[in-house]
């Protein structure tokens, strides 16, 4: 198979999508494949020595998330000589904005497939933006219709497919889970994570993801400020950027939290990102945003357990105490989840670590045979004539 996978980020960013969508390619490569990866393109950052092609176009950088590329394929002349040129059999879309709609494009020219995955909750995205409720809500509304364009709709989890469907997507939703690339943690990163961090004297607690307050990152600054007050000092390491950077600055300052915490900004370093997983006694994400992070599965292939909010779409697959920990959406709450893991009970974190890492994470490779089957038997539909019908794409 041809397979184009199109997204609005991509590595060197090292965000969650752009690590799933290196996971496909990857893993299509591995099987005998032709993989393309169609996506913006990069100022900074090495793009090579990859198993498949990357084909990106113009785009110009996002106001508070600098790190992200708004595409503009249509003013790229030399995009559009490179992929006129791929004869793609199935696309495949992973987010509703300009990459997602220049796959619907390319997929509609060649009359193929398209199966498109839902990974975030935007809603939360758009209102924080545009700050307007209705203006939010018929963004979400704009999503759903995206989706409605796509032969094939699968969501990472239960309830991102329950977003996704009080957008107002009225169609057929699969659960398709993300994969995890499985390696073992090596003594090198984490000797070199560790210098680097001064990582040796008290319990270390990791959180990666965006520097934005939508994560709950105040929670865990006010935990660990709670358990530093009652003599149990932390180390917490804060990996990624955002715009709300500089407001979590202040407030580590506010909460007299600066000998406590590192900052380490953007890491595009997977050597180091495997370091600090693999340094870390706990990754702590309270986030209620996110549905199936890719940080969480990539922690417990390191054997670090989460500590994640009950009933949280982060948490699903979770048992507290077994493969993780479980909090309510409360500071005091996690702050006594984190004084009972690295604390009270810490000779029960190996074991619960080694669940984490046998429970949680399944391999690209064996996830990729159910992903392969689905492909081809969506190409074998569409070659007889009996997909649907297509709305008319507005581009």
């Amino acid at each position: 198979m041809r397979v184009g996978q199109f997204t609005d980020s991509f590595l060197p960013i090292v965000d969650g999508v752009g690590r799933v969508v290196y996971g496909y390619a990857d893993a299509l490569c591995a099987r005998g494949h032709e993989c393309y990866v169609i996506t913006p393109i990069a100022d900074a950052g090495f793009r090579g020595k990859y198993p498949f092609d990357i084909i990106d176009f113009y785009g110009v950088t996002i106001p508070e998330y600098t790190q992200y590329k708004m595409g503009i394929p249509l003013w790229d002349v030399h995009y559009h000589e490179r992929i006129k040129t791929v004869k793609f059999d199935i696309v495949h879309v992973h987010s509703p904005f300009r990459a997602g709609y220049e796959g619907l494009r390319i997929a509609k020219k060649l009359k193929i497939p398209v199966v498109g995955t839902f990974h975030s909750k935007y809603y939360e995205d758009f209102l924080q933006v545009l700050k307007i409720q209705p203006l939010a809500e018929a963004g979400v509304k704009i999503v759903a219709d995206f989706y409605e364009k796509c032969d094939m709709v699968w969501a990472v989890s239960e309830n991102s497919a329950e977003a996704l469907r009080s957008y107002g997507f009225k169609g057929k939703i699969e659960t398709m889970r993300n994969g995890t690339h499985i390696r073992k943690p090596e003594k090198k990163n984490i000797d070199y994570v560790k210098q680097m961090y001064n990582l040796n004297s008290v319990p270390v607690m990791l959180f990666v993801g965006q520097m934005n307050w939508k994560k709950n990152i105040k929670k865990i600054l006010e935990a660990t400020a709670i358990l530093k007050r009652t003599g149990f000092n932390t180390k917490l390491i804060l990996a990624g950027q955002g715009p709300h950077a500089e407001e979590i600055k202040k407030t580590v300052n506010e909460l007299n939290l600066n000998d406590s915490v590192e900052m380490t900004g953007h890491v595009t370093d997977i050597y180091v990102l495997d370091g600090l997983y693999g340094a870390s006694d706990l990754f702590v994400f309270p986030s209620l945003y996110d549905n199936s992070p890719m940080v969480v599965r990539e922690a417990a292939a390191m054997m670090t357990p989460s500590v994640l909010i009950k009933n949280s779409s982060a948490a699903e697959g979770i048992t507290d105490g077994y493969n993780g920990f479980l909090c309510s959406d409360d500071s005091n709450d996690l702050a006594r989840v984190l004084k009972r893991a690295l604390f009270d009970e810490k000779s029960k974190l190996h074991e619960i670590g080694r669940n984490a890492q046998s429970t949680i994470p399944v391999s690209w490779d064996k996830l990729m045979v159910d992903i392969e089957d689905r492909y081809k038997e969506l190409i074998t539909v569409n070659k007889k004539g009996n997909k649907q019908k297509r709305k008319k794409i507005l581009i």
